[in-house]
């Protein structure tokens, strides 16, 4: 593999222009780092309603993910699981840009991605979340705004003493947003507080700290950050919250802190389960899935498979709003994963093996550590949720309604940006204390 430590033009003439972007032991703190774009390449505009296959089939790949992150489980230890397929989408995309060969051929078939306007397309999901767009750091989480704040951002930290390709650059400045930092990964003492800065000012500072473990090894570091902040529709009276029964998958009875409301919202329903979508007061809603009690007897002993959600999805697109009766804990849960082991039960071997196959981001480039943290907080007044997605790599009411759903046992959640139909968060609650 190609050693030689000097910096491509690209992120030579970047670092000239502006010190501050120059990581080192004499530059300024990690807050005033500069993050740069790539030199004569800006976002281009793309329509939404261009890419509506494409959009679709990230859909069900998200669903796929969803899947996959929920029965790893990450480090849940009490059944408690919340990610978000979407970041972890997005990343794997960013990735999928400067992929070739085998690992190419890989990711596409294991992920789903569309064969054509690949990149174009989650440049229009991107977009489209962009209209939501806002500072995660200006948001009362006490009171979570009527305007939601869908903060999605892209970042990228590449080794200055590493070439790393100008298309690969261009890909991700023009279609994904993406600024670069050049840093030194030696100077850990400079660079790890770089990122984690980044992770949390995108983050609203609910996740501090990158998810991955940190190497001065490491020439590459790729991310995405989410942030959800949104007041339901029709908030949940306080005073109507009460400790209701949840029946656990083992079968244990617990009482936890229940709201209760009537409200309109599109409601479906099929052998196995039942869904809702409940609406925050703009352009989201939380998909709440029940399951039946599972083959042993127990209430949700079982997560909800990829091919349900996509039913579900498909009957509530259709649904007709209506007056439902809900019951729904509240809940506080956060959950980190290793994602490596994630991939490995994907299928996607080449994808973690490969040194030639990411030739175009850097020569020799072989992923590292791969891992996501996500956290989610609901409530009376609505939901605050973040994730980030890091892939390293190194280059060597009084009316009773007719209908109602009582969230009294293990039950699945997402996250839905309603234009899309993107799952921008997903989870399942087992145990909501």
């Amino acid at each position: 593999m190609n050693r030689v430590r000097k910096a491509t033009t690209l992120l030579a003439a970047a670092a000239l222009a502006t010190s501050s972007a120059t990581i080192s032991a004499c530059a300024p703190p990690p807050a005033d780092v500069g993050l740069l774009t790539a030199d004569g390449v800006t976002r281009v505009s793309v329509q939404t309603a261009d890419y509506s296959a494409q959009l679709e089939a990230f859909n069900v790949s998200a669903r796929k993910l969803s899947a996959a992150l929920l029965a790893d489980g990450g480090d849940a230890t009490n059944g408690n699981v919340v990610s978000s397929p979407s970041s972890l989408l997005i990343a794997l995309s960013m990735l999928r840009a400067g992929a070739s060969g085998p690992t190419a051929a890989e990711m596409d078939a294991v992920l789903g991605l569309p064969a054509e306007g690949r990149d174009e397309a989650m440049n229009a999901l991107l977009a489209s979340l962009e209209k939501f767009d806002g500072d995660p750091g200006s948001v009362d989480e006490e009171n979570p705004p009527r305007t939601p704040v869908m903060h999605a951002t892209n970042g990228l930290f590449v080794d200055k003493g590493v070439p790393t390709g100008e298309g690969y650059l261009a890909t991700l400045a023009k279609h994904f947003g993406t600024g670069v930092y050049p840093v030194s990964f030696q100077d850990e003492a400079v660079t790890k507080p770089a990122i984690d800065q980044w992770v949390s000012k995108n983050t609203g500072g609910r996740i501090k700290e990158a998810p991955a473990k940190y190497s001065r090894d490491n020439t590459f570091s790729l991310l995405n950050a989410l942030y959800f902040a949104a007041a339901w529709q029709t908030p949940f009276d306080a005073n109507d919250t009460s400790d209701r029964p949840f029946t656990k998958a083992d079968g244990e009875l617990i009482n936890v802190p229940t709201m209760n409301t009537g409200t309109s919202m599109a409601y479906a329903e099929a052998p196995g389960w039942k869904a809702v979508d409940l609406p925050y007061a703009e352009g989201f809603v939380m998909r709440l899935v029940l399951p039946d009690g599972g083959a042993s007897g127990s209430p949700g002993s079982a997560t909800v498979s990829a091919e349900v959600l996509g039913d579900v999805a498909e009957q509530l697109s259709g649904a007709e709003p209506g007056m439902v009766q809900i019951s729904l804990p509240k809940w506080d849960h956060k959950t980190t994963f290793e994602l490596r082991e994630v991939f490995e039960t994907l299928g996607l071997k080449e994808t973690l093996a490969t040194d030639k196959d990411f030739d175009a981001i850097q020569q020799g480039m072989k992923l590292t550590q791969a891992a996501q943290a996500a956290n989610i907080t609901v409530a009376e007044k609505g939901t605050i949720a973040s994730a980030v997605t890091q892939v390293n790599a190194e280059a060597s009411s009084a009316f009773i309604p007719e209908r109602q759903i009582i969230l009294d046992h293990p039950f699945h959640y997402e996250i839905v940006h309603v234009e899309t139909g993107m799952p921008l968060f997903t989870g399942w609650v087992a145990d909501p204390r």
